[in-house]
């Protein structure tokens, strides 16, 4: 295919380079098959540059606006090539969206084309959503179908040659926690600066074009969508999957790196623990002690000291017997570090990890800043704190603590939104986020500036710093911090009901809701929340709490995509519960 792209850098060229060197395997999927499938790079140059064809014959022109919604596999990564080959501009949607929130962004992006996984979702969306577009489906082979589209294309087509740097390039909206969804506007020189330099943390291990990942999180998440980049600069081989086959393909890949979010990682060390009690007897103790052991142990080596004689002696004896023997049982055995982001991660988890060998470098980012600001790098990992700004990106602190930020990977703007304050007026971007800034320049966020509760004694609270404490334990699921203009804040929680359930022997048959009112059950969820508090200050603690007769779910609109908790919906729609947890008598105390 002949090189006629641009001497200035777009998109289009950083992924035409990133895919011109022939590589048998690129990508791979399976999605529940036996096997993998695997996408040669110039397999997938091919079928980008047909998907680009195929949108210009269908009148998309350079700069118009193209959405993706659907769950994540190869032809995802395709179709968003694609749309960037052909100049137009990619609108990422998740496919778990409500409805009347993918009508807002059709209305609101004037898309003139989206591609869907199935023509069942190509139905409802029609259906709901009176401004959708045409609609193209991955899945079948009719007229609508993804395979007779670009099938007629000229698969010589080559990338456009028009697009500017500054030009947009994907238009993300945000999550819509407190009302509709913003369209962050993202050009070329944001996402290429930004995977350029978020390639500087990855050990020079990882760049030798070989490194098998394992790619879970949403495409149509900032975190995936430039990490998609950043796995295709690096020439890994990305093996695509979704959390309905994850441990299933962690076993299978055994990856060298990979991304998650913290509901993730307390996910595992619950499913570890779980599967430790569920076997019971020498082994139900021993898990639980030995990651123990390996927490105090990585605590006592991450803070300068040398672990104490007896710990060292402690840790051998875990590490012979358990601790060894956790990462080829979950496939982890080749796994050089995890990255952490999109929420906190509390720092225990991170150490009880790093107890296995398995480090995690948190780092912290931001839609609108294409995302990653800071990040630790793997030589040099600070649990507790979300690393240091990279390269060419500066942070620093306003007066009230907000964390600002500048550089070439902060957005273009809002879309459609010229009066959204987001900027100070001498060009520092509000993050929203509170946070510290040590001597050695590593950035630890506290909370959400606007979350941020105040009691009626005058006492600022940080909710996620709090919720964050309490997952720790792995009998508690969710939870949901409340307390504004209150005397002290309570906990919304949702356990762990299987744990639960094996503990206290529970039917399986029981429902959670006639659960939640169990006396034994309250007293594992306060004996939890008792100990995940006790390090906290006294008018952090949480003194009561109600049990949440179900799971906060996306369907039920009280979490966003991206897992957030919707505050304003939850605490709306749970009102009666938590005015009975203020209500509730003293011996009900947490």
């Amino acid at each position: 295919m002949p090189d006629l792209l641009p001497s200035s850098e777009t998109l289009a060229r950083f992924i035409y380079d990133a895919l011109a060197e022939p590589r048998e395997r690129a990508y791979a999927e399976r999605l529940g098959a036996p096997d993998w499938t695997y996408t040669s790079a110039t397999g997938m140059l091919g079928r980008a540059t047909a998907i680009a064809g195929a949108l210009r014959e269908a009148g998309v022109a350079p700069g118009d606006r193209v959405a993706l919604i659907a769950n994540n596999r190869v032809d995802w990564i395709a179709a968003d090539f694609g749309i960037l080959f052909a100049g137009a501009v990619v609108v990422p949607v998740f496919a778990t969206l409500a409805l009347d929130q993918m009508e807002y962004i059709f209305k609101d992006s004037e898309a003139k084309l989206a591609f869907v996984e199935t023509a069942a979702d190509a139905e409802r969306i029609r259906a709901a959503c009176p401004s959708a577009p045409r609609i193209v489906t991955f899945d079948g082979d009719g007229p609508g179908a993804l395979v007779s589209f670009a099938h007629a294309s000229d698969a010589s087509y080559v990338p456009d040659a028009a697009t500017d740097p500054d030009d947009l390039a994907v238009l993300i909206y945000t999550s819509g926690t407190t009302g509709d969804p913003k369209g962050v506007m993202l050009s070329h020189r944001n996402l290429i600066s930004n995977a350029r330099a978020a390639s500087e943390l990855l050990p020079q291990t990882l760049k030798d074009g070989e490194s098998a990942v394992l790619s879970v999180l949403p495409f149509a998440h900032i975190y995936e969508h430039t990490t998609i980049l950043i796995f295709a600069l690096n020439r890994a081989l990305v093996h695509v999957t979704t959390p309905d086959y994850l441990l299933e393909d962690l076993r299978s890949v055994r990856p060298r790196v990979m991304n998650l979010v913290p509901r993730i990682f307390e996910r595992v060390l619950a499913g570890i623990v779980g599967r430790a009690k569920a076997d019971g007897g020498l082994k139900a103790k021993l898990v639980p002690w030995a990651l123990g052991v390996g927490r105090e142990h990585a605590a006592a080596a991450q803070n300068g000291g040398k672990p104490a004689t007896m710990l060292g002696l402690q840790y051998a004896i875990a590490q012979k017997l358990v601790l060894s023997k956790i990462r080829p049982q979950i496939g982890l055995d080749r796994l050089e570090y995890f990255t952490s982001g999109s929420a906190p991660l509390h720092r225990d988890i991170m150490l009880t990890f790093a107890g296995m060998g398995i480090p995690i470098a948190e780092g912290y980012g931001l839609t609108e800043t294409s995302p990653v600001v800071t990040g630790n790098p793997i030589d040099a990992i600070r649990y507790g704190t979300v690393g240091k700004p990279i390269s060419g990106v500066e942070i620093k602190l306003a007066p009230d603590g907000e964390i600002l930020v500048r550089g070439p990977n902060v957005m273009k703007g809002y879309y459609r939104s010229p009066g959204e304050r987001s900027f100070t007026s001498d060009g520092w971007f509000l993050t929203g986020d509170v946070g510290e800034i040590d001597a050695d320049g590593y950035l630890s966020i506290t909370d959400r500036k606007k979350e941020l509760i105040k009691t009626s004694a005058g006492k600022y609270v940080a909710p996620g710093r709090v919720e964050s404490a309490l997952k720790r334990s792995i009998y508690l699921g969710q939870c949901f911090v409340i307390g504004d203009g209150r005397p002290y804040p309570v906990a919304l929680v949702s356990p762990n009901w299987e744990l639960v359930r094996r503990e206290l022997e529970l039917p399986a048959a029981a429902t959670t809701g006639d659960l939640s009112h169990r006396a034994d059950v309250r007293e594992i969820v306060k004996r939890e929340i008792d100990e995940k508090s006790a390090d906290l200050a006294s008018f952090e603690a949480i003194r009561r709490f109600a049990i949440l007769p179900r799971d906060l779910t996306i369907e039920d609109g009280e979490l966003s995509p991206t897992l957030k908790v919707k505050r304003r919906v939850v605490e709306k729609k749970f009102a009666t519960l938590i005015e009975s947890a203020y209500a509730s008598p003293k011996e009900a105390r947490a």
